[in-house]
Formats: C-alpha cells, sequence, structure tokens
C-alpha cells in the first residue's frame, strides 16, 4: 500500500462515463415519452440486428454487433425480462437461439427511426463543437494503434511485467 490513496485523485474517466450515462438517459427518456416502458438504449442495436438477420445465437449476435458474449448474454437476460426476445434451444446443447417477440418486433420500426435520430443529432454535435467527438475517438483509436494502452500503461509503471 502506497501513503496516499489514487483514487482521491480526479478521475479522468469521470466526465466520459458522465457524458455517456446522460446521453443513454436523455435517448431512454425519448423511448419513455413515446410510451416505451422497459427498453434501454442499449437494447436498440441488437434489436435491430435480430429484426433483419435472427434468429441469432447469442455468440453469432455478439459477432455480428462486434461485442463481446459476455455483454450481450447480460443484454439478451434483460431484454427476455422485458418481453423483448425469446431464447430457445440452438443446434447443440450449449448454445440458445434468440428471437424477437411480437412486442420486439413491433418495436423496431420506431428503434430504427431513432438510430437514424441519434446518428443525425451526433453529426449535428460534431459540427457545433470545435473538435468532433467522433473525429477525436478515432485520433484516439489511431494513436492506441500505435502504442497500445497496455504499453503505456506499462511505461507508466515502469517497465513490463517480470
Amino acid at each position: 500500500m502506497t501513503s496516499s490513496d489514487p483514487t482521491m485523485l480526479p478521475d479522468p474517466w469521470q466526465s466520459l462515463h458522465a457524458l455517456l450515462a446522460a446521453m443513454d438517459a436523455e435517448i431512454e427518456q425519448v423511448y419513455v415519452e413515446r410510451g416505451i416502458k422497459g427498453v434501454r438504449p442499449r437494447f436498440a442495436y441488437p434489436l435491430i440486428r435480430l429484426a433483419h438477420a435472427g434468429p441469432l445465437t447469442i455468440r453469432e449476435l455478439a459477432q455480428s454487433l462486434s461485442r463481446s458474449h459476455s455483454a450481450i448474454s447480460q443484454t439478451v437476460a434483460a431484454m427476455r425480462k422485458e418481453d423483448l426476445v425469446t431464447s430457445e434451444p440452438g443446434p447443440d446443447a450449449r448454445t440458445r437461439r434468440i428471437n424477437l417477440t411480437e412486442r420486439g418486433r413491433s418495436l423496431v420500426p420506431f428503434l430504427e427511426a431513432e438510430w437514424r435520430a441519434t446518428h443525425a443529432t451526433v453529426a449535428e454535435l460534431d459540427s457545433e463543437t470545435p473538435h468532433a467527438m467522433t473525429a477525436v475517438v478515432e485520433e484516439v483509436r489511431r494513436a492506441l494503434e500505435q502504442r497500445s494502452m497496455r504499453e503505456r500503461i506499462h511505461h507508466h509503471l515502469a517497465g513490463p511485467p517480470q
């Protein structure tokens, strides 16, 4: 243990996490205002994909969305509780096929419209700020391709692991 608690320093991630949470809360509020209960913004991507490509196993859905199996498994469980998807045995005993319920399918046209409106909103925000969010994210991604987060952390830890 060191003499000072590093978690007492300002968290450089806090503003990004807070911004993303606030944006998601605003999107969720749009759903509530439209009378759509129990739907979270993180459900839109998999519900839309399932409408166009489903039914899919959790692995197939995760791969198609570039998300982890664990994250999609948790999202599917939450969507099942809201009667948006069903889960049935897949081609073997270890897999489950995910499909939309009637409720899930009925929400897809609105979710597609919201998806497009959200993308238009991000483009609008990019045009209103001196540093477009999408450009900054791409610049950070490129910088991390040159030198990974792991390599940078090791540098600040004073060397690679033993």
